[in-house]
């Protein structure tokens, strides 16, 4: 069956000490999420539970991100999570090894038509 998109939501999150990629990345889940305050179920006809939600995460090392644990992040529907390259590492001037991480975060909520 075909879906329609009908909201978009973008994300930033860092983990500043320890260079943990998961954790930027569910940071940055939360961070879009925080943003939306979705009130057309109703009007619409839908709920919750029937929206598709699609996230995608860019980070400069995919292979390091839990998706499990970023999919956790997302209360309601269906969830996937894609990983690409992406994102940035920010290495400290102070300590050798030790990175900052920041993940970018794309929200794609979708409905089957």
């Amino acid at each position: 069956m075909e879906k329609t998109r009908w909201i978009t939501e973008m994300g930033m999150g860092v983990d500043v000490h320890g260079g943990d990629y998961t954790k930027a990345a569910r940071r940055a889940v939360s961070d879009a999420l925080r943003h939306s305050s979705l009130n057309f179920f109703e009007a619409a006809g839908k709920t919750r539970d029937q929206m598709h939600v699609e996230v995608r995460i860019a980070v400069e090392q995919p292979s390091h991100v839990d998706v499990d644990a970023v999919a956790a992040e997302v209360p309601y529907g269906t969830v996937t999570v894609s990983v690409q390259m992406g994102g940035l590492d920010v290495e400290s001037p102070r300590a050798e090894g030790d990175v900052m991480v920041i993940a970018n975060a794309a929200i794609l909520v979708s409905f089957e038509d």
